[in-house]
């Protein structure tokens, strides 16, 4: 399922039109991306929780010609999925 999937689905369960459907995915989508810019968690009971963990700096290899290179810090988005979806999906 991809977005455009989504929203035809979305309008079709609530009765409401792509668009609204449209905007309503869009708000949430930007709502969770902004909470996790500040490093806030976001949890949706039943559902799962997005968190932000910062990943160490590290040396790694280059596969092509096997020289050690650093790789730099980063932040990296986690998702863990809920009890909930969990076992809807077993």
């Amino acid at each position: 399922m991809n977005k455009s999937d989504l929203i035809d689905a979305m309008a079709a369960d609530a009765g409401i039109t792509k668009a609204a459907a449209k905007k309503s995915l869009e708000s949430f989508l930007g709502n969770v991306q902004n909470s996790l810019k500040k490093g806030d968690r976001v949890s949706l009971v039943g559902f799962g929780s997005w968190s932000v963990s910062k990943r160490a700096a590290r040396e790694g290899r280059n596969p092509q010609t096997g020289k050690t290179i650093k790789i730099a810090a980063k932040k990296v988005v986690k998702f863990k999925a809920g009890s909930d979806l969990q076992n809807s999906v077993n």
